[in-house]
This record gives C-alpha cells, structure tokens and sequence, in this order.
C-alpha cells in the first residue's frame, strides 16, 4: 500500500523535472543564478516527497532513518564549509552520488532476469565507482591530503588499459549470468579504473576532471533510473550528464586544450602541475600608499580577482575599494576569467556575495579590449590566468590558454603573498616587467591598507 497514486507520482516527477530545468536555465547568468538555484531546490523537495508517498508504507522508517543519518552529517559539513572549500566539497558530494548509484544497481541486479536491465546495472557499476573513486582523489588533491602533482609511476598506462579490459570482462559476465560476485569484482575494477585515472592529473586541471566526473555521475544516476523505471532519474540524471559535459568542454576550451589532452597529459608531460618553487629575481615592489596613489588618480582601474582573493576573504574589501574609486570619479570594472578560482563561476559568487553589481563583473572576452585603454590593472592573487606565458612559451603547460591581457595596460599592480607560482607552476614573466608593481602580503590585509591609503588622499 501506497500514499499516492501511481498518477499522482508521475505529475510531481513531472514537476520536478521541469523545476530542474528551469533551474539551470536559471543557473546560466548571475542575475538569474540565486533564482535558479532556489527552484532547483524546490524541485528536489517535491521529488524528495513524491518518493516517500509512493513507497509502500513498510519501508518508510527506513528511508526516514536514511534522511536523518544523511541530514546529520551533510548538513554541518555545509554550514562549516569555507567558500575556497567549495569545489573539494562538490567533489565529495558528486562521488557519493556516483557511488550510491552503483550500490543501487548491485542491489537490483539479483531481482532482474533482462539482459538489458543487467546492462544498464553494469553500465551504472563501471561509471558510478569510476566517479566515487576518481571525485576521492581530487578531493584529496584539493583538500591538501596528497600532492596536487600529476602521480605516474611506469608501467601506469598499461595497468590502466588491464583495468579497463577486465571490467568489460566482468561486465560481459554480469550480462550474462548475473552472477553478483563478479558484480563485486566489477566494482572494484571500476574503483580502481578511477583511482588510475585521475591520479596522472595535476594542478589547475583537477577542477575540469571534478567537472568530467560529475557528468559520469550523471549518466550513471540516469542509468540507475532505467534500472529501476524511475524516470524522474532518467530526466535527473541525463541534465547533469549533459551539463556537465558542456561545462567541462567549455573549461577545456578556456584553458586553450583538449579533455584528452587534460586527462592523459601527463603520460606525455602535458599535465599541468603544481609548484612551491619560490623565485629568487628581482622585482619592483611598493607600499599600499604609492599604489594608492597610482589607483587614485587614474581614469580606468580594472580588478582581477583570482584564488588568492577567495583563500584571504577579501573580496567585500576588494568591494569596498571599488566603491571608494568610484566615488573619485573613477571606472572601476572586474575581469572574471572562465577559470579564475578553483571552479567556473567562484569568483562571480565571492563578489556577488561582497553586493558588487553584476554589471561590474565583465567575462574576459568583453573586457579583453579595454586593457589597452586601462590605466592601472590590479591583479588579486591571481597569476596563471593573467600569464603571457599561455602566449609565448610553446613548451609550458598553460601554452594555448586564453588570458586576460593585463600586460597591455599602463601599469599593472600584482597582489601577492610571495613570489611562488601559481596552481600550474610556471613562472610569471609580467613580473618582471617595468610596467608592474608588486605588493606582498595577504591579499585581504593588503587590500585593507590600500582602501585606507586611497580613502586618505
């Protein structure tokens, strides 16, 4: 017995799939963003409830004993997290959905005689522990817990291609017979084929592979709904398969390269890597009044937000400045990189956060042309999306990758805590430049000084 009737079901699955596309319609401009992402809550509450009247009335302790577990440790972890933590935080949650998509599967996989549903059941296995094990390793990578340096060891392109052949093996198996211990065996295959597959990647490519992993996910939880007939699943799971599939194209295509290129570079030395190499040159640097001078007499000042700005929480500081600039009669804009920060939108969400307009907020390739008429670019904890590098040098890792063209204005003021590159190791050849003016320290604390030294002139 249920509390709701079949029909009743799918009108609030219907509902809630439309909430969800709704939702990142919403989701694809910042002024629609918070919008969007409120009825894409919605939707989820509503099928959330659909589920739970549509039970039968014996397994309702369970899926309420269920919530409450989830909720208890979910919950605080969000409330906890820091806004520089974000992207390890979706990394986590997306693999717990790729994995509890193949637990289901393995769960169904004895009450099913179809060949076909078994190969679905397979298909929501590989890709599901693919996407637990690989999402644990980013993670990992950006939470600090390992080396965010591509990880190869001989030998490791070849172990790669065994993995992946015996869990078609298996898979084959499964189809087969049904049998669940090389079900078990599949899993562990796919846990392994993930671990192997982003363990070569480093750097500033680990967001793109959080990207390329929560499409898995994705197509993983849409398989898990033909498995189960939910086709609330099926709609759920194919928009964040294919969401994800285009965010992480257009991250790819950002950083000027290829997902194949971003995935087994390393095999070939093309892997972004990170670095704490400190530099030893020389460089003009200055103090918060004389930068002050140079941002309070200029016509044009435009603000490069990047990592470092979200690590020091400065960016309702890098507001306020911006407010005390434009208040001397001053243009004051914010170039946004696609991939500035450690996913695509942080830094939209930082200052949208500080209240900085969003008409402040100018993606690179509409502000590209204004720094030729700019009188001073300052850049906050940002270096490789501003690094003429991706430009110049054929043999560096960012070679190919679309920048703001910082150089091209009259002076050009860096924010930095230390001479250490940046998330993808190459050294920054615009600061050694005689246009450009280093300030070191935090980038908040920085910030503050400056914002007293302008509101004093």
């Amino acid at each position: 017995m249920t509390l709701l009737s079949p029909t009743w079901t799918a009108l609030l699955y219907l509902a809630a799939a439309a909430c969800f596309i709704l939702a990142l319609k919403g989701l694809s401009s910042p002024k629609s963003a918070r919008r969007g992402n409120l009825i894409g809550a919605f939707g989820a509450v509503v099928a959330v409830v659909a589920v739970f009247l549509s039970v039968k009335l014996d397994n309702i302790p369970w899926i309420l004993g269920a919530i409450v577990v989830g909720a208890g440790v979910a919950a605080p972890v969000a409330r906890r997290v820091q806004m520089t933590q974000m992207p390890q935080l979706v990394a986590l949650f997306n693999g717990v959905g790729g994995g509890a998509a193949a637990l289901v599967a393995l769960l169904e996989l004895p009450h099913t005689e179809d060949a076909w549903v078994r190969l679905a059941i397979v298909f929501t296995l590989l890709v599901g522990a693919v996407s637990f094990a690989g999402s644990a390793i980013t993670f990992a990578k950006l939470q600090g817990l390992m080396t965010t340096r591509p990880v190869t060891f001989p030998g490791l392109p070849v172990l790669m291609a065994v993995v992946l052949l015996a869990a078609v093996a298996a898979g084959v198996v499964v189809i087969a017979s049904g049998a669940p211990g090389w079900a078990l065996v599949l899993l562990v295959l796919g846990l392994g084929a993930g671990v192997l597959l982003v363990l070569p990647v480093g750097g500033a490519d680990v967001p793109i592979v959080i990207s390329l992993l929560n499409a898995f996910t994705g197509l993983a939880v849409a398989a898990s709904g033909l498995v189960l007939g939910n086709v609330l699943l099926v709609v759920a799971g194919t928009l964040v398969g294919a969401s994800g599939t285009i965010l992480t194209r257009a991250m790819a295509s950002a950083m000027g390269r290829s997902v194949a290129g971003i995935m087994f570079g390393a095999f070939k030395g093309g892997s972004t890597a990170g670095s704490t190499t400190v530099s030893e040159r020389p460089v003009r640097s200055s103090s918060a009044e004389d930068i002050a001078v140079l941002l309070g007499y200029a016509q044009r000042v435009i603000i490069v937000p990047g990592y470092g700005l979200a690590v020091a929480q400065g960016q309702h500081t890098a507001a306020e400045l911006a407010l005390a600039l434009e208040a001397r009669g001053i243009d004051v804009d914010f170039a946004i990189h696609p991939v500035a920060g450690r996913m695509p939108g942080h830094m939209n969400v930082l200052l949208a956060e500080a209240n900085v307009p969003y008409e402040s907020l100018k993606e690179m390739s509409d502000i590209n042309s204004e720094f030729k008429t700019t009188d001073v670019a300052l850049v906050v904890g940002a270096n490789d999306v501003v690094n003429p590098a991706a430009k110049t040098t054929s043999g560096s890792p960012i070679y190919g990758m679309p920048i703001l063209e910082v150089a091209d204005a009259r002076q050009v003021v860096f924010l930095k805590r230390s001479m250490r590159p940046g998330f993808a190791g190459v050294e920054n050849e615009l600061l050694y430049e005689p246009q450009t003016t280093l300030l070191f320290g935090d980038a908040k604390d920085s910030l503050t000084k400056v914002l007293g030294a302008v509101k004093a002139l």
